[in-house]
């Protein structure tokens, strides 16, 4: 007998493969029959009749890192058949960590100081992930930032040595831990200063371990195929797995910068490398307002920060560092805004052009702002609208790239209520909806393996992202014709639509589009 059969549905398998009807047979966390089961006994029967049966999705990058702790329901994400985490990307996340948690905070997407710290290794944050008991399945990447910020008393300057031997060990414990590889984030305070030396001597490390090396790279913009070159020059150097994150330049590069990027990873391939890319979905960067300061501006907490923010030499000096802000408004700070915000609410949606009052400095507007949010300057996030449609629909067609949500998992209500992150509720639809419905670019069959067996394959998880017999059971019962994003710019908080069913490993997680409070999901480890 059975513990669930799924039965009905238009089964899309993941591979590619042309979707065909056929019943799905569960007994704990595995499938162990697909077929024709119209006689099997079964303890639930769902019904799939109209539907697509399809692995649950994969989210590669995804900045959950410290919100499933917070709340590990994961509603945002459930509630669009998302199944599986990919944490601790673009070098930013919760391990390992040094004796002065102060110093990461800034590094840790969604920090609440409610959930107190009390790890310092990979294995000790895994492990307490495991306690929270998360509705996904959570993998994870060990941060660059987090290693620098360990390993280096000052994280301006590139490492020496023997900072690089310590980081080299950190990150083999990660692995050892269960990390399956390792990101940079190259534009962020922590690492601009970080070596191309030092960054092969980590791909090194991770390729021994058979890791993925995970890009954030240096720059997005004027220099963005050179930064995607860097990646490519570490991978042919050490033989690690390359994976460049949301690879679309933004906004004030030269036009052909994503053809050259795309190009670059393609001659890598040709070359034998194992190299992809990925993109997230939505056409506007998001970021912590706070990275428009440089590391030194935050070392000491919140208290040292503000003071420099009210002096107003250092504030001179402080617009003499080029950021992720910076590379922001090249396009004019009309096209740059305010997306949440405790300190000023009244000022989000407005952009900084609008905040910056005639003849006054965006700079100064965008100090100003995080001396309001007091004790949390790492609350408040800036929007850019960076990528149009296109530019999406033309990498989304490429077979090396494959889908991200670059969001954290939020919940409907509890302590993450409050929180807004664009993408977490709308990343997988907005992609079905444009991609497969509206500009039919991708297939039912291509788009779901997009989003299930090829970032599997990435990550290297070898037990999901297929629906096939001795397959975890993390599966996702949804309307091809209906499933979708509800959220805007101004409400993203809002549930996907279209979604019926989701089990991951075998756990019903929800059912007839209700979100059912059973928390079934792994921490996953190499």
């Amino acid at each position: 007998m059975f513990d669930v059969v799924v039965r009905g549905g238009l089964l899309v398998d993941g591979t590619g493969a042309a979707a065909r009807r056929a019943d799905i047979g569960i007994e704990g966390e595995q499938i162990t029959a697909i077929g024709d089961l119209g006689g099997a006994e079964s303890r639930l029967a769902l019904d799939a009749g109209g539907l697509a049966a399809a692995p649950g999705f994969i989210d590669i990058h995804s900045h959950s890192d410290f919100t499933l702790l917070v709340d590990p329901r994961a509603h945002s994400q459930i509630l669009q058949g998302v199944t599986t985490e990919l944490v601790g990307n673009c070098g930013h996340g919760c391990a390992p960590l040094g004796p002065r948690i102060e110093a990461y905070t800034g590094n840790i997407y969604g920090y609440q100081d409610l959930i107190p710290i009390d790890w310092t290794s990979m294995e000790g944050y895994l492990a307490r992930l495991e306690e929270a008991g998360p509705a996904v399945n959570a993998a994870a990447l060990a941060p660059n930032g987090n290693l620098r910020l360990t390993a280096m008393p000052d994280v301006r300057r590139p490492a020496d040595k023997d900072e690089t031997a310590l980081m080299v060990r950190l990150l083999e414990e990660s692995l050892d831990a269960g990390a399956f590889g390792f990101s940079t984030g190259l534009e962020y305070p922590a690492e601009r200063a970080a070596s191309e030396e030092e960054i092969v001597e980590l791909c090194r490390a991770a390729a021994r371990k058979g890791g993925l090396y995970a890009t954030h790279e240096r720059n997005r913009d004027l220099l963005a195929v050179e930064a995607v070159e860097e990646g490519v020059r570490a991978a042919e150097a050490t033989g690690v797995r390359l994976q460049v994150s949301h690879i679309i330049p933004r906004r004030g590069g030269p036009p052909d910068s994503l053809e050259r990027s795309i190009e670059a990873v393609e001659r890598a391939c040709a070359r034998g490398l194992d190299a992809a890319f990925d993109a997230h979905t939505r056409l506007h960067g998001i970021t912590n307002l706070s990275a428009v300061l440089p590391s030194w501006a935050s070392a000491d907490g919140p208290g040292q920060m503000n003071r420099h923010l009210r002096d107003a030499a250092t504030r001179d000096r402080l617009k003499q560092y080029r950021s992720i802000i910076s590379s922001f408004g090249l396009g004019g700070w009309d096209g740059v805004a305010l997306f949440c915000s405790e300190g000023s609410p009244d000022k989000v949606g407005r952009s900084i052009a609008e905040l910056t009052p005639p003849g006054g400095d965006p700079y100064d507007t965008m100090y100003d702002l995080l001396l309001a949010e007091g004790g949390d300057p790492h609350g408040p996030l800036l929007i850019c609208r960076s990528y149009d449609e296109d530019m999406l629909a033309d990498t989304f067609r490429h077979p090396l790239c494959t889908t991200e949500s670059d969001a954290t998992a939020l919940c409907l209500d509890g302590p993450l209520a409050d929180t807004a992150f664009l993408g977490a509720y709308t990343w997988a639809g907005s992609f079905f909806r444009t991609m497969v419905r509206e500009r039919r670019e991708l297939t039912l069959e291509e788009a779901v393996h997009k989003l299930t067996a090829q970032p599997a394959g990435r990550i290297g998880l070898g037990d999901r992202g297929r629906l096939l017999k001795g397959m975890k059971a993390d599966v996702v019962v949804f309307d091809p014709a209906e499933f979708s994003d509800r959220g805007t710019l101004d409400d993203p908080n809002r549930p996907a639509a279209g979604v019926h069913h989701v089990l991951v490993n075998g756990g019903l997680t929800v059912v007839d589009g209700k979100e059912t409070g059973r928390r079934s999901g792994r921490v996953l480890r190499r």
